[in-house]
């Protein structure tokens, strides 16, 4: 220990020894042994029990008297080898080295007579933010998918974890075989600045149930027998434990069941899955610190509790391990927590629990000695050993992550606390008089047609922006397209199939008596007929297909727009079906006329056709030649046509020019043909669209709900349903209690802006 100047220990003015300080080192003048263990002993068991004196110059006291004794014992070794005084001082030093364990637990406690400023400053500052996030949790604010900073203390059965939090509490728990946590028991520890009559007591089930230490297990038992019942199953309800005691850590944990893979009597079978689903639920949120309870007899790697925490945690950033038992497997302890083979990203402590019926304090001091004294735990390095260390670390974890996540907490309260007022605003009123139904209804209808006139005429979809299949306009198109591609690649009218064939078998049966170089119309009409006939259940398919789509449309917009209404939407969804009907039937009509027209007769006024026949028969020379000469290859390329073989046809010479011309005729009207049935298709279908939209659905579904034989679906929207009636009182609640959290954060926001941040 070193110091600079002359000092004297703090002490009574009977102390015989004085310490003098030069070069930074520490020398000792003693008057003689006996004056020197009288006046340790006395003047510093006076000294340190001063109401006056604050812990921490007791604790340099202490520090400082070890070091004397040290140095004293050194200087009677040189002397005279006095056995028996040697041993007597190095017992003085293992008691001061005890108690300046136990001072230092009272200062990590924050449990000081007269409380430093640093100490102080802190509960000033990390209590507002500790209630702060406890009266959310009495709030539930998790229900509304909000996540708080929770220490999560989990562990396998008979790890030692009930044990570690009578530490840190300073009470007792229930204990006994098989599970003892059956529920979430969420411990609120608040320490006070005077040693008076603690403050215990419990919260459940909307009621408070004060208690005091000497009852708090049997209390405990018996709220969680009313909440999970008399057997040995478990609840997901939380018990709240609140205890407010002199020399406590503020802390606030959630202690879980036990892991057990073994259901045994009385409990169910499934009890492993049960508590890992829990677990799983509490440490899986990344505002949560996980804290292991690890027994030091295990190997680490085996323990479920660590499987658990490496499955959300697996560089382990938010996972602190308590090593208990350490006085039971000593052995290779120093190797376990250094190596760390299971990623324990917040370090390890190692404790020893109370044993027996030693006190809360005797418990620290046996557990100083042990870690200061025993061969193998003493290679521990003295910052990872001790329940002190254990809820310091814990306070500072704490605060860090409150610090941390109160302005994401802040930001998802007010989110949602807005999303809500807005959801609860377009909620419908309560309607009174069939007056006020009929102008809800008109309402909603005039919302309709206006939706639809975007989706389905001008291809707007603000309302939709990430749903393209409500894209209306441009997949009706698409549709569109794909139907025209289908009528030009059809494979029952390609023209290179058995070339010129057709052709003449039609040439032969329509031939006549007449000049032999005049083309009979009747074998055009024939061939266009034929053509006609094979594409005809394309159009008839592709208005299914596109008034199934509209009809999905029209159903979707009529939903969402009535969906306060939710007594309109059969009759609603009924008319809307029974119109897409109709409109469908007269569509299948309409094309079926089309497609007999066109197999009446062939006209066209388009100049295309002249050209492009006239283009396609001056091909017809070509053509010949390679019907002629029997040397050139059998298949040659014609434009509009593509490869034909031509090889069948040199020895059915007598029809070939007019059935060349035949196919050039038609080939040159079946591109006006497909174009004018997929032109007409589209207009109609606008035509029909429209007429849909502005006019016949408000017809029909005003004749379903009010005609006269209609189902009263405007009456029934006086009565309000039990689903609106149940989402109302949902989000009223919800509004209620984001309200109440908004308040409890923005008060610690104001008192942060005044104060300066809270993230040291």
């Amino acid at each position: 220990m070193r110091r600079s100047g002359r000092s004297r220990v703090p002490c009574s003015n009977s102390w015989k020894v004085l310490m003098i300080c030069e070069t930074g080192s520490w020398t000792l003048r003693p008057h003689s042994m006996k004056d020197v263990e009288t006046s340790l002993r006395e003047d510093f068991t006076i000294g340190l029990n001063e109401a006056t004196t604050p812990l921490h110059d007791k604790d340099e006291a202490l520090e400082a008297s070890i070091d004397v004794l040290k140095e004293h014992i050194q200087v009677i070794e040189e002397e005279s080898p006095r056995r028996d005084e040697v041993e007597a001082m190095k017992t003085e030093i293992q008691e001061l080295k005890t108690e300046l364990a136990l001072c230092k637990l009272s200062i990590a406690n924050g449990a000081m007579p007269t409380q430093a400023p640093l100490a102080a400053s802190y509960n000033d500052r990390i209590r507002p933010l500790l209630d702060a996030v406890d009266r959310l949790r009495n709030l539930m604010v998790m229900k509304e998918g909000i996540q708080l900073p929770t220490i999560v203390v989990v562990g396998d059965q008979s790890s030692g974890k009930s044990s570690v939090l009578e530490s840190l509490a300073g009470i007792s728990l229930p204990r006994g075989q098989g599970i003892c946590t059956r529920v979430p028991l969420i411990m609120r520890l608040q320490g006070i600045s005077y040693a008076g009559r603690p403050e215990l007591y419990l919260e459940f089930n909307s009621k408070v149930v004060h208690t005091d230490e000497d009852y708090i297990s049997e209390a405990i038992n018996a709220a969680t027998e009313e909440m999970a019942g008399r057997g040995k199953g478990i609840s997901n309800t939380p018990l709240t434990l609140v205890v407010k005691k002199y020399g406590v850590p503020d802390l606030t944990m959630v202690d879980l069941p036990g892991i057990t893979r073994v259901p045994v009597h009385g409990q169910p079978e499934n009890i492993y899955e049960q508590v890992s689903e829990m677990i799983m639920e509490y440490i899986r949120p990344e505002e949560s610190i996980i804290l292991n309870v690890l027994s030091a007899t295990v190997d680490f790697s085996t323990c479920e509790s660590i499987r658990m925490s490496q499955m959300v945690d697996k560089t382990g950033k938010r996972t602190l391990a308590v090593v208990t038992k350490a006085d039971k497997a000593p052995e290779g302890l120093h190797e376990k927590v250094t190596a760390d083979d299971v990623n324990i990203g917040l370090g390890y402590v190692c404790v020893r629990n109370r044993i027996g019926d030693e006190s809360y304090e005797e418990a620290r001091l046996e557990e100083a000695k042990l870690f200061d004294v025993h061969p193998q735990l003493c290679k521990i390095d003295k910052s990872i050993v001790g329940v002190p260390v254990l809820a310091q670390k814990l306070m500072q974890i704490q605060a860090t992550i409150m610090a941390k996540c109160l302005p994401e907490i802040v930001r998802k309260i007010n989110d949602k606390l807005n999303a809500n007022v807005a959801e609860l605003k377009r909620m419908p009123k309560n309607l009174s008089s069939v007056a006020e139904a009929m102008t809800a209804f008109m309402q909603i209808m005039g919302l309709v047609k206006e939706s639809l006139r975007k989706v389905l005429l001008r291809g707007e979809f603000d309302e939709y922006p990430e749903e393209k299949d409500m894209h209306c306009a441009a997949r009706l198109v698409e549709m569109l397209n794909h139907y025209s591609d289908e009528l030009q690649n059809c494979n029952e009218i390609d023209p290179r199939v058995n070339f010129l064939l057709e052709e003449m078998e039609v040439l032969e049966e329509a031939k006549g008596i007449g000049l032999p170089n005049f083309l009979p119309r009747t074998a055009f009409i024939t061939v266009l007929q034929q053509k006609v006939k094979r594409v005809s259940s394309k159009p008839l398919s592709f208005v299914v297909l596109v008034w199934d789509y509209i009809e999905d449309v029209v159903i979707r917009v009529l939903m969402r727009h009535s969906e306060n209404y939710p007594q309109l939407q059969f009759s609603m969804r009924r008319a809307a079906s029974n119109l897409i009907s109709k409109m469908k039937e007269k569509a299948m009509i309409r094309m079926m006329e089309m497609l007999d027209t066109e197999k009446l007769t062939d006209y066209t006024c388009s100049p295309e056709y002249m050209l492009e026949w006239n283009k396609l028969m001056s091909q017809q020379d070509m053509f010949m030649e390679a019907i002629n000469d029997e040397s050139e290859p059998g298949n040659i390329v014609l434009h509009g046509i593509g490869e034909v073989d031509v090889g069948n046809l040199r020895n059915r010479k007598q029809l070939i020019q007019q059935a060349f011309d035949l196919k050039m005729r038609m080939t040159a009207y079946w591109k006006i043909v497909l174009r004018r049935f997929v032109d007409s298709t589209a207009l109609h279908l606008l035509f029909s669209v429209q007429n849909l939209v502005n006019k016949e659905m408000e017809l029909e579904i005003v004749g379903e709900l009010i005609g006269p034989n209609g189902s009263g679906g405007i009456e029934r929207m006086l009565e309000e349903a039990p689903a609106v009636v149940s989402k109302r009182e949902k989000l009223n609640r919800s509004v209620k209690l984001l309200r109440e959290s908004a308040e409890v954060v923005s008060k610690i926001m104001d008192r942060i802006a005044t104060d300066g941040d809270y993230n040291d």
